[in-house]
Parts: C-alpha cells; sequence; structure tokens
C-alpha cells in the first residue's frame, strides 16, 4: 500500500459521515475548492523562486552551466505561473457556484461532481505514468549528455516534473476523499 493510499484512507476514516447534511455537502465541495485555489498559491510561489533563480543565474552566474540554466528555468517558471493561473481561475468561480447549483438541483449537482471527480482520478492516473517518465527523461539528459545546457534542461525537467508530482499527489488524494464523501451522501 502506497503512502498517498494511506493518506487517503485516513482522511476517508476521519471525514467520512454515514449521512451528510446539505449545508456539510455544500462546505465539502467549497473546501475543496479552496483546498485547489491554496494549490494554485503554492505553485505560484514556487514559479516565482524558480523565476527569481533564472534571474539571478542571469545576473550573478559565472560559469558555463550557470548560464545554462537561465532559459530552461525561465520556461519553467512561465509554465508554472500559467498552470497556477488555470487552477485559480477553473476553482475559484466554483465556490459560489457550488452553492447554486446544489440548491438548484442537489442530485444533478452531487452526480455532476462524481463524474467529474471520478474523470480527474483516471487523468490523475494518466498524469503518474506521464511525470516519472519525465524525471527519467531529465535524468538521462543529466547522465548522457556533456552539454551544459542539455544537463541544465535535464535538472529542470526533472524538478518540474517532481514538483508537479508532488502537487498532483495532493491533489489526487482531496479528489478521491472529496469523491468518497460525494458518494457517501448519495448513498445516504
Amino acid at each position: 500500500m502506497s503512502f498517498s493510499e494511506i493518506v487517503v484512507i485516513f482522511i476517508i476514516l476521519k471525514f467520512a459521515v454515514d449521512k451528510t447534511s446539505d449545508m456539510d455537502i455544500i462546505k465539502i465541495s467549497t473546501d475543496w475548492a479552496r483546498a485547489e485555489i491554496f494549490s494554485a498559491k503554492i505553485v505560484w510561489i514556487f514559479s516565482f523562486i524558480i523565476i527569481l533563480s533564472a534571474i539571478g543565474f542571469y545576473f550573478l552566474g559565472k560559469t558555463t552551466i550557470a548560464k545554462a540554466f537561465v532559459i530552461p528555468l525561465a520556461i519553467t517558471g512561465f509554465l508554472l505561473t500559467t498552470i497556477g493561473i488555470g487552477l485559480y481561475t477553473a476553482n475559484k468561480p466554483r465556490i459560489i457556484q457550488f452553492e447554486k447549483e446544489y440548491q438548484t438541483n442537489s442530485s444533478a449537482f452531487i452526480q455532476k461532481e462524481i463524474e467529474r471527480t471520478s474523470k480527474s482520478n483516471s487523468d490523475f492516473a494518466l498524469v503518474f505514468k506521464i511525470l516519472p517518465i519525465l524525471v527519467i527523461i531529465g535524468a538521462a539528459l543529466i547522465l548522457i549528455s556533456k552539454s551544459p545546457n542539455w544537463q541544465a534542461s535535464g535538472i529542470t525537467l526533472a524538478l518540474l516534473a517532481s514538483f508537479l508530482m508532488a502537487v498532483d499527489a495532493n491533489t489526487a488524494a482531496r479528489n478521491e476523499t472529496y469523491r468518497q464523501q460525494l458518494l457517501t451522501h448519495q448513498s445516504s
């Protein structure tokens, strides 16, 4: 059993309730969206650090490898900024939208969220196949290439993929917990 599975089981056991009230399901949904917004902020902080690192290497880097990090880090920083914006803009409106949809048709809302979280689970299965491959490609670039540009690109690729795995592991655990809570409510 993996660590993330243990975390999911712990969270499910801690928060699973046999019969959830209407206000609980809205709170569960909005708490999930707020947690996603928090993830967006974590991604932004990391992107800011990466962009500052690129700027630092640009102005202070004296070695060839230091100069080689500028472009890969800048690209990674802006990519992470875009990912953070996507997470934020996708989830911020959900906080208000959840209550409106639930009040309009609670059964349809719950079913829609179950379907969305189930789709997200299958997306995460693919993500957790691709990201480790990117880490391996990054490691191969470091080992095989003698070019500072390729080595810096490999290190940056491995850094990006590792960070995204850390964020997505937490997101996947939250998603599964949320889905289980929706299923519990639907069956009650």
